[in-house]
């Protein structure tokens, strides 16, 4: 990318760089008093984290993610999900000769972890189309429901057939779900739409959670990067297990990042707030890249616009470049991305609006 944000670096008024999904908006005053609140944190916090957090961790699930009674024994807090997409297959057991199944356009940490624990990962959105010798070796299958980058959505029946089919292979589902508060026109509940199902809802895996972990980040439906505050819930004993690991591991969620947590997922409003942001500036940058030329793929959910404009991806990427904006390369995502670039929602109002203006008035 280099040599385009040098020449997006030359456009008068500044770089639009909508490449990266990082939050720009501030992060609640209510939470940043929690962990203010929490700053005494003298002694060391609990890897399984407080009961006062995965309380409401499971209330959030009831309320949010239609996962009525989910035991706070089967919850963990998380240091971001980053960490825990990389270093599951390895806490899994999981090695040389293991098969890792992830999207076919996918973020790249779910290689990563595969590759850490010396297990083989392979592209595919179906277990039923790999070869026998393949799904013989499935032990982990990972789900990104709404995707990134391609803003996807999977349907309850979608993900109960990857679930039945995983588990007739006894493989662990892991179903990344960060933007899951991020829907949009059918799956917007603020509009007509129904909300985004969680891997964990019973009409997915019925009255048992066995082999299934969800895995949740407050980083956007919060802005929480910087805090690194997620979790995962699911199977007792994968729970049971990871946490076990991860005490001797050192892998701990602070106590007043646990605290800031529990605050954040107790307050709705703020959530509903700045989705109301990303679906004003969606509303805006959709239609001009339109205008532009882009056709727009998927995009039904979540932070990102996922475009096309015919040609390669880098050719587009250098054509906006021209125009001060950048991008990311949909060929960072696999092979199956080629072809597409993604636009993030999380420029501030000022940067969005300066994209629209250039691309509406490169099409005139």
């Amino acid at each position: 990318m280099a040599p385009f944000q040098e020449i997006a670096a030359r456009h008068p008024d500044g770089v639009v760089d909508l490449s990266i999904g990082t939050p720009v908006d501030p992060t609640p005053a209510l939470i940043r008093e929690a962990l203010g609140a929490a700053a005494d944190a003298h002694g060391y916090p609990t890897t399984h984290g407080t009961l006062a957090l995965r309380q409401a961790v499971s209330a959030w699930f009831a309320r949010r993610r239609g996962v009525p009674g989910l035991d706070p024994q089967d919850i963990l807090p998380t240091v971001g999900s980053k960490e825990l997409v990389a270093w599951l297959p390895l806490l899994l057991g999981l090695g040389k000769g293991d098969v890792v199944v992830r999207p076919a356009i996918a973020y790249p940490t779910y290689d990563i972890g595969a590759h850490l624990a010396g297990a083989t990962p392979v592209a595919s959105d179906s277990l039923a189309d790999l070869p026998q010798d393949l799904r013989d070796r499935v032990r982990l299958v990972w789900i990104n429901s709404p995707g990134n980058p391609t803003g996807e959505v999977l349907d309850a029946h979608q993900l109960r057939s990857i679930v039945d089919d995983a588990r007739a292979l006894g493989a662990v589902v892991a179903s990344d779900e960060c933007y899951g508060e991020l829907g949009w026109g059918r799956w917007d509940p603020a509009g007509s739409g129904s909300a985004v199902p969680s891997i964990l809802d019973p009409q997915v895996c019925g009255d048992s959670h066995e082999l299934l972990l969800a895995v949740y980040s407050l980083s956007k439906q919060s802005n929480l990067a910087g805090y690194r505050a997620a979790f995962t819930a699911g199977d007792p004993a994968l729970i049971a297990s990871l946490v076990n690991s991860r005490k001797h591991a050192g892998m701990i969620v602070p106590y007043p990042v646990q605290e800031a947590m529990r605050v954040a997922l107790g307050d709705d409003a703020h959530v509903e707030e700045q989705k109301d942001r990303y679906r004003r500036r969606r509303a805006r940058l959709l239609p001009a890249l339109r205008e532009a030329g882009l056709t727009i793929h998927g995009s039904d959910a979540g932070l990102y616009l996922w475009a096309s404009s015919g040609k390669p991806t880098w050719e587009t990427i250098g054509r906006l470049a021209e125009l001060g904006i950048l991008a990311g390369p949909g060929s960072f995502y696999g092979d199956a991305g080629e072809g597409f670039v993604r636009f993030a929602l999380t420029g501030s109002d000022e940067r969005i609006d300066a994209a629209v203006t250039r691309l509406v008035g490169a099409s005139r």
